[in-house]
């Protein structure tokens, strides 16, 4: 293999590029725009280290995947020459594991202690909660995926257990207690049956470097330097073991983007990325602001998405590329009316020749794209779905709907058995007898609501024949929005009761069935659209498929088209960010990444009305992101009565009330009276209506709401009005 010169690297690299690409020496810290060439960077820096001689065994690559850090080198190898298969390259877990096997005796550890995977993890906090009396007959108690999340969240965060069920579960801070009884345990356990989760690897690496000097001097001289990819996504415990291994040499170089830092729900940290130069004393920033994925007026909006972020490395990325035409910005009715748009225009984009898979719809919930699944459906446009969960596969949404399969199919076998299963003290044996009864009877519908039994359960099988009935009543009829309504009353006990962790968020996926509803005409062609939708094709057959995909699922890929659903208030920002300004600059990066997954077409669509649980459909306002693009930078779009009409600007003349009451001047246009005072009717967009009961200071509210229950909501971010 010819030797690679110094012209080759400038020839193939930008200036920005070329200089990350060939600082060796020190701290180095590179921001990475989105597009910017980030891998290839990264690729180059390996074969400069090669190239100048560096033994290929003393530099250590760590990334998220083990198929990015092969991949890495690979490429390094085609420049370079073989050395670089001596490089170490990999995760951080499989790195912390293959120290560990060696210093885990440091921490109280055998060398040959046994990694639990996620399943075994679930079975032995569910095996210690039975073991501590908190489940059994008649106890509620979270489920064991629940407690398993909560105690990973703990150990990622460094929080302690209140503080995420706080965050994340505060429906469940009821059974606190018992979660710590069972954390303290199963720390314990797996310290006596020498066990570790997937966790663990991270956090006894790093105990082992803390307490033992020999240990990271040693680490320090073994790997003379050390390069981490997609910096923004790691947790204060890798932080920590970077500036750790680093010990006797400082030769670190990070690469990332700040704007792209989303997982904080897996204990991620943006703090990390931005306190970088300050770990690190004289560090370097090199930034790469040269994007080759998309087009200037996509970058101008995506620019001025970041620009109001409050933390953060400026830099203003700019198109290789030329050409292209600015976002458009689409506003719906309500989301019926998006899906359609959304659907109509995937079918023209197809028609003039782009591939399925090269169109992507990004929503910031799974359930925000039901309608959308329905419109494709209806209109045989195949679509794969990434993130979140499909309708019809929600366990919750089949556990509803089985009651109207029954009304219209009394011996519909599945839907009875997963209806009848819901009952306490009902189990697979006495299912079967139940059927056998119906099956012999002319009248199976009244059999079940007079069944004939003197065990615990006789009502709640009679109340199931009941709703039966009624419901195949209202069938006649074709009111199919009033059938869910009475399929909702009978379901929402089971739900509470066998869904107890996450209830509040299925029983909003129930809202989007019951907002669904009200366009079929009967029961029967919803159930038959909904089953519609064909089961997953193997991976080969995907290139006919357009992606809808949460945007969490999005990050790090791009489409040649890309549409941003319901980017109204009370979608995006979520609603369990609104009390927390972090939170809510998480949800603006968020918004950056998707924007920044468009290769040619970028599509913001808003409704101007949406379907709420148990509020019903109410106005909405666009997401407060999009009121800070400037208008010029957008095409804007309305819909007329049958399709669409370019050209009109559809922002309201003011702003949003959550600005609004930021800036004071609602206050100071009313002689500074205070509309929030105790005692006060409020409506919530997401929560409903409630009353406020006190005031926290000047600028939050605690609010006892109908539905809602009690919510302490921060005014300048809170989407509430008064009544």
């Amino acid at each position: 293999m010819p030797r690679i010169t110094d012209r080759d690297f400038k020839n193939s690299l930008n200036s920005e590029q070329y200089r990350a690409a060939t600082h060796l020496l020190g701290p180095v810290l590179v921001i990475a725009g989105a597009g910017s060439g980030k891998t290839r960077t990264l690729v180059y820096r390996v074969a400069r280290l090669i190239m100048e001689g560096i033994p290929p065994e003393t530099i250590l690559l760590l990334t998220f995947t083990r198929k990015a850090a092969a991949n890495m080198l690979q490429r390094a190898a085609e420049i370079t020459g073989p050395e670089c298969s001596q490089v170490a390259g990999g995760t951080f877990h499989a790195f912390a594991h293959k120290m560990l096997r060696s210093h885990a005796h440091l921490v109280g550890y055998s060398r040959s202690f046994t990694i639990m995977d996620a399943t075994d993890t679930r079975d032995l906090v569910q095996l210690l909660a039975r073991q501590l009396k908190l489940t059994g007959p008649g106890k509620r108690f979270p489920r064991k995926a629940t407690l398993a999340s909560i105690i990973s969240k703990a150990e990622n965060s460094s929080k302690d257990l209140q503080e995420i069920v706080q965050d994340y579960y505060p429906h469940l801070l009821k059974d606190i207690k018992g979660m710590e009884m069972v954390y303290q345990a199963y720390k314990k356990y797996k310290k006596v049956h020498d066990l570790m989760d997937y966790d663990d690897l991270l956090l006894r690496w790093r105990d082992v470097l803390v307490e033992n000097p020999h240990v990271r001097e040693g680490m320090g001289r073994r790997f003379q330097f050390i390069m981490v990819d997609e910096y923004q996504d790691t947790n204060p415990a890798q932080a920590e073991i970077v500036r750790l291994m680093a010990t006797g040499h400082e030769n670190v170089m990070v690469v990332g983007d700040d704007a792209q830092s989303i997982y904080s729900f897996r204990g991620a940290t943006i703090n990390n990325i931005l306190n970088f130069p300050s770990m690190f004393q004289g560090t370097t920033i090199i930034k790469l602001e040269k994007n080759y994925r998309t087009t200037q007026p996509n970058l101008d909006c995506t620019n001025a998405i970041i620009a109001n972020a409050q933390k953060k490395f400026t830099k203003r990325l700019s198109a290789h590329r030329t050409g292209g035409t600015p976002p458009v910005l689409y506003q719906a009715k309500d989301e019926n009316e998006q899906a359609a748009f959304v659907a109509q225009q995937i079918e023209a984009l197809i028609a003039d020749g782009t591939e399925p898979n090269e169109i992507a719809v990004l929503f910031r919930a799974g359930f925000h794209s039901f309608s959308l699944e329905t419109e494709l459906n209806a209109r045989g446009i195949k679509f794969e779905k990434r993130g979140g969960m499909r309708l019809v596969d929600s366990a919750h949404i089949k556990d509803m709907l089985s009651v109207l399969r029954i009304a219209i199919n009394p011996l519909d076998r599945l839907s009875l058995n997963r209806a009848l299963l819901l009952i306490e003290h009902i189990g697979p044996k006495t299912a079967e007898k139940i059927f056998a009864e119906l099956i012999r009877s002319e009248a199976p519908y009244e059999t079940l609501s007079r069944f004939k039994t003197r065990a615990k359960w006789a009502a709640q099988i009679h109340q199931l024949g009941r709703v039966v009935m009624d419901i195949k009543e209202l069938m006649k009829g074709g009111n199919v929005p009033e059938i869910l309504e009475i399929a909702e009353k009978w379901y929402v006990p089971f739900l509470e009761l066998h869904y107890a962790d996450d209830f509040p968020k299925r029983q909003q996926d129930i809202g989007q069935l019951k907002a669904l509803a009200s366009k079929y005409e009967t029961a029967e062609d919803m159930l038959a659209d909904l089953a519609l939708d064909p089961p997953e094709k193997a991976s080969d057959e995907r290139r006919g498929r357009v992606v809808l995909s949460t945007i969490h699922s999005a990050k790090g890929l791009e489409w040649k088209a890309v549409f941003i659903i319901s980017m109204a208030e009370g979608r995006f920002p979520a609603p369990a960010s609104l009390n927390n300004a972090d939170d809510i600059e998480e949800e603006r990066r968020l918004f950056y990444v998707a924007a920044t997954r468009a290769k040619d077409i970028l599509c913001f669509c808003y409704p101007m009305f949406i379907n709420f649980a148990g509020a019903g459909l109410l106005a909405a306002q666009p997401c407060r992101f999009l009121t800070e693009i400037p208008s010029e930078l957008l095409r804007s779009w309305r819909a007329v009565s049958n399709g669409v009409q370019p050209g009109h600007n559809v922002r309201k003349s003011r702003q949003p009330d959550h600005v609004a009451r930021k800036s004071g001047s609602q206050g100071e246009s009313q002689g500074d009276q205070d509309p929030f005072q105790p005692g006060t009717r409020v409506r919530h967009s997401v929560f409903g209506r409630g009353i406020i009961l006190q005031k926290i200071g000047k600028d939050k509210v605690e609010v006892r709401f109908d539905i809602g229950g009690m919510k302490t909501l921060h005014l300048a971010y809170a989407p509430l009005s008064t009544i």
